[in-house]
């Protein structure tokens, strides 16, 4: 069911700092900071030849990510992101199979501009799963 690893999104607290630290220090490319309010971050992507690595940092009062940040104040692996055919498809399957889709269970629109949704850690190994429509 699921398809290419899409990206590894790391929590910071300042996604001018990261990004930094993957420009200058690792060589990488690495895009402009973005705010999604609908999601509560500021997103950067680092462009690896194989996949992304996400840079989030909390934006606005509510960011569901400023826990984490909280708890992790020099950043850490927040979730991982796999690509699916078909969102709908995919979350019906995993929620008959007993998995947990978080929210109210409907995608959102997520940083690609590509619907998304979260599945509860709890079902898969502690880690936060991300599934993004192709």
């Amino acid at each position: 069911m699921i398809g290419r690893l899409n990206h590894v999104a790391i929590a910071v607290d300042s996604v001018e700092k990261a990004s930094a630290v993957y420009r200058d220090t690792l060589g990488a490319k690495v895009s402009e900071p973005e705010n999604i309010a609908e999601h509560g971050v500021t997103v950067v992507f680092v462009e690896l030849p194989n996949t992304k690595i996400e840079l989030l940092e909390p934006y606005g009062e509510n960011s569901p990510i400023a826990g984490f940040v909280a708890k992790n104040p020099t950043g850490g692996i927040h979730h991982m992101c796999y690509e699916v055919d078909d969102i709908l498809a995919a979350r019906d399957k995993l929620a008959a199979a007993g998995a947990r889709v978080l929210g109210d269970g409907e995608p959102k629109i997520g940083a690609h501009g590509k619907p998304v949704l979260f599945l509860h850690p709890k079902d898969f190994c502690g880690a936060l799963i991300e599934l993004e429509q192709a």
